[in-house]
């Protein structure tokens, strides 16, 4: 059974290592160059606290093959799924091959048995080995990227760490069941890339800001969460303010949610898109577009009447707890999965 599988599947197989080892060899070549690059401009950068202007330089440098090694992390368990588990049972129920295996004295359960663990050990590994060699080569630049593509970013959470051996075999298996269920290859592959997009999109969405507590404070406004400051004369004299989508102290934190508070502690604004607006003179004082001293005094000044952002969100520090908790759960679909489709082929496929 363990050589025939192999058969059936060596091609899919040898073609998936045949990326794997392409994709080894670019990242061992361009690795130490990106990570000396890094170690030297943050060398160079602290001596002047000219840091904020080196990492968006670096990052920007290397953004195309960033987004490109993310992409291939975030897309090989579906292609698993759609390509390896999808047609596992179903092209043989479609050929009517598995009554004459099973006519051989290999029971059912031996049979699914074989073909879950050889394949689905062979889409762990694969996938666990992209998301480590892109996690290895990567980190120069998930250090120095803007807050949107941090590392506990949604999208490059999901292409770093173990996180996508657990998509993998979830994947894997989740075509498998799909497809004893549906007995058609071409259906199978849709209903088993439209189920697992489903699930990856819920996850960031809804379960993992909630893996554990967030975080919940209130800030300072200042450089590190504040994008952008204008004045706005038409409404009597106020300062709209747009706020970023980080905290100062925790930089890399997943950001849930953010506003701008006034000094009684209410709402102003989420301080995105177009801002809130803090009532402050802009006719005299630091805020006023005459004056010279500057956006950073007038900053000062709306902090001392009160003004503060609060903000919820996921430390930079909760990346692996989180890496290993989403890790679980897929484990656990697989499971779930796996002994359906075992109840399955021995209560209902004939």
């Amino acid at each position: 059974m363990i050589w025939l599988t192999w058969r059936q599947f060596r091609g899919s197989v040898a073609m998936v290592a045949t990326v794997l080892v392409v994709l080894a060899a670019a990242l061992a070549v361009t690795g130490p160059g990106l990570a000396s690059g890094y170690s030297a401009g943050i060398a160079g950068c602290t001596q002047d606290d000219t840091c904020g202007r080196f990492y968006d330089r670096f990052f920007d440098e290397y953004q195309l093959p960033f987004m490109a090694v993310s992409l291939v992390v975030l897309l090989l368990p579906a292609l698993i799924g759609l390509f390896w588990g999808a047609p596992l049972i179903t092209r043989e129920l479609e050929a009517g091959t598995h009554l004459m295996v099973w006519n051989q004295s290999i029971t059912r359960g031996r049979w699914l048995a074989v073909k879950l663990g050889l394949m689905g050990l062979v889409a762990v590994a694969a996938a666990g080995l992209c998301g480590l060699m892109v996690t290895w080569w990567s980190d120069p630049l998930d250090k120095s990227a803007a807050e949107g593509l941090a590392l506990m970013a949604p999208l490059v959470f999901g292409a770093r760490g173990i996180a996508p051996m657990g998509y993998a075999a979830f994947a894997f298996v989740l075509g498998v069941t799909v497809g004893m269920l549906v007995r058609r290859t071409l259906p199978a592959m849709a209903l088993t890339l439209a189920v697992f997009a489903a699930v990856q999109l819920t996850m960031p969405l809804l379960v993992r800001p909630h893996l554990m507590p967030p975080v919940t404070g209130t800030f300072e406004l200042g450089e590190a969460n504040v994008d952008s400051v204008g004045i706005n004369r038409d409404e009597g004299g106020t300062v709209r303010i747009v706020l970023e989508s980080a905290v100062p102290g925790h930089a890399g934190a997943w950001v849930l949610s953010g506003s701008l508070v006034d000094p009684s502690g209410r709402t102003l604004g989420s301080g995105s898109n177009s801002g809130a607006a803090v009532p402050v003179s802009t006719t005299s004082g630091p805020c006023a577009p005459s004056g010279a001293q500057g956006m950073s005094t007038c900053m000062a000044e709306i902090n001392r009447l009160g003004y503060r952002q609060q903000a919820t969100f996921q430390p930079l520090e909760r990346f692996w707890p989180f890496q290993w908790i989403e890790t679980g759960i897929y484990a656990l679909l697989t499971l779930g999965l796996t002994w359906l489709s075992f109840w399955w082929i021995r209560r209902r496929l004939s």
